[in-house]
């Protein structure tokens, strides 16, 4: 039987970023994945010869000097074919009948939005550098110091809600800051201050999407992982994480095999990870309970439509429509959608579009009378109940794109529970651990776990996207190999 420096479970997003440091540094590492493929929410489905996103379609902060550019370009990610999105406009928001650009750069931003909105330019300024400053903050919980940021600690305990509304005096402005946050889950009771900053700067830096689907960075990853020696294994769901001494020593497998290992990582949900370790002298109840009591954010729906050729042009920028400035709680109101985000893929050759993923808030419990059934076995009321969402999808994308219900050669659609089922994710949760201003240290968490070798990572310690488990997989790996040369990794290269 083998034995590895580090096994970690899950093939995310975190768990590769995780395999590739470790790897690059010298490490053997394992891969356990519990699908036919690698990626969780990274990977990407092929359906009428196109292949198809799951939970990928931006990300922020990749220019030169832009937070995430340095530590993309150490995974070297940096160099696949990324599409720079409209700097005039890379979001535009649509609330009733009045269009609104997010224009890249903070200077820009603010002026762009100064000029529908001229009374309020003191609030956007003061936002921006709100923004700005806790940019550069991102890492600051690795950086080899002995000090503490106070700005950015204080903004966790903030809430988003009251300060947008001490901030700005309009309301409809505030809908439009708001408005781009289907990239988050926008909840007045509970949004930390700098959950919303943080994410909304990466953006405001410079926006990209890919050239292709996320399967892209997944097989960049994963071939340089290999390159390190690292190995990964699919279809082999970890049972059991088995605990000798008070530390983790194997990990069982539903393959039959059990792999050794001297240190753990779970990419995981923090719930499900300890459920894994089914006896245990430092797991104690006490934080199993506190894990199993966390609330986790809304699951998504997703319709991805394919359409005929020639029949739309595409457009650079991601395209948010609101009926009504409600932006804060339309998701959950009766009747059709009334909020979406419209993401273009880019083109393999010339302008013309072929594929549209839709996007909107599916909160659990319309669709909990489900909970009990597994992909494919779902029933008709399901399948008609997804169909109903499609069609109204497309028809609030339709005030965008005229006519695009007759543009539409095949579409295939996503609920929380799909993703619960391929993901483990609790009620399919799209951004994973809720965080709660009120309680931050109850809601934000380590890397560490009570057993000394076993360590979590992903969008549910402390913030979700592509730009939260890079910031999160830096801080696990830095439990293993020590701040300063995480802290290296985040620096110029």
């Amino acid at each position: 039987m083998s034995k590895y420096d580090i096994v970690i479970i899950g093939s995310g997003l975190g768990g590769l970023q995780c395999a590739y440091i470790l790897g690059k540094k010298g490490y053997k590492v394992l891969l356990l994945e519990r699908q036919v493929q690698p990626g969780g929410c990274m990977q990407s489905y092929k359906r009428h010869g196109e292949w198809l996103d799951t939970g990928m379609h931006y990300v922020g902060g990749l220019g030169e000097g832009n937070c995430l550019h340095s530590t993309f370009k150490y995974l070297g990610l940096t160099d696949l074919p990324w599409q720079h999105l409209d700097p005039t406009g890379f979001d535009r928001v649509t609330i009733g009948d009045r269009t609104f650009k997010y224009a890249q750069g903070h200077e820009a931003f603010v002026e762009t939005l100064a000029r529908e909105f001229p009374q309020e330019r003191k609030g956007l300024e003061s936002y921006a550098k709100t923004m700005k400053e806790v940019g550069n903050h991102l890492f600051d919980a690795i950086k080899p110091r002995d000090e503490v940021d106070f700005f950015t600690t204080s903004l966790f305990a903030s809430s988003t809600y009251d300060y947008l509304h001490e901030t700005f005096k309009d309301d409809l402005l505030i809908n439009v800051l708001c408005g781009s946050s289907l990239k988050m889950e926008l909840a007045k009771e509970t949004l930390p201050l700098y959950n919303f900053a943080q994410a909304n700067n990466s953006f405001v830096q410079g926006s990209y999407r890919l050239k292709g689907d996320g399967n892209l960075i997944v097989n960049k990853l994963l071939d340089s992982i290999r390159s390190f020696g690292g190995e990964l294994i699919c279809n082999a769901e970890v049972e059991e994480l088995i605990e000798k001494e008070g530390r983790l020593v194997a990990a069982r497998c539903s393959n039959g095999e059990t792999y050794e290992g001297n240190i753990f990582i779970s990419n995981a949900h923090p719930a499900v990870t300890c459920d894994l370790v089914k006896e245990s002298t430092k797991l104690k109840k006490v934080y199993r309970n506190r894990i199993a009591r966390l609330e986790n954010t809304y699951g998504m729906y997703t319709v991805s439509v394919v359409l005929k050729p020639g029949q739309l042009k595409y457009f650079n920028w991601n395209q948010y429509i609101y009926k009504e400035p409600n932006v804060w709680d339309y998701y959950k109101a009766d009747g059709p959608v009334s909020g979406i985000l419209i993401s273009c893929r880019v083109p393999e050759s010339g302008d013309d579009a072929r594929i549209l993923d839709i996007l909107t808030p599916l909160p659990w419990e319309r669709i909990e009378q489900w909970s009990d059934t597994k992909v494919g076995h779902r029933g008709d009321d399901y399948r008609a109940m997804k169909e109903r969402l499609a069609e109204e999808c497309i028809a609030l994308a339709e005030t965008f794109i005229p006519g695009l219900h007759h543009m539409v050669e095949a579409h295939y659609s996503t609920t929380p529970l799909t993703y619960r089922d391929y993901t483990l994710t609790p009620n399919g949760s799209a951004y994973g651990v809720r965080k709660d201003y009120h309680n931050p240290m109850m809601t934000l968490l380590s890397a560490k776990t009570p057993i000394p070798n076993l360590y979590l990572t992903g969008q549910s310690l402390t913030l979700h996207g592509l730009l939260g488990v890079t910031m999160t997989s830096l801080f696990t790996v830095s439990e293993i190999i020590g701040k300063e040369e995480a802290w290296k990794i985040t620096q110029t290269v």
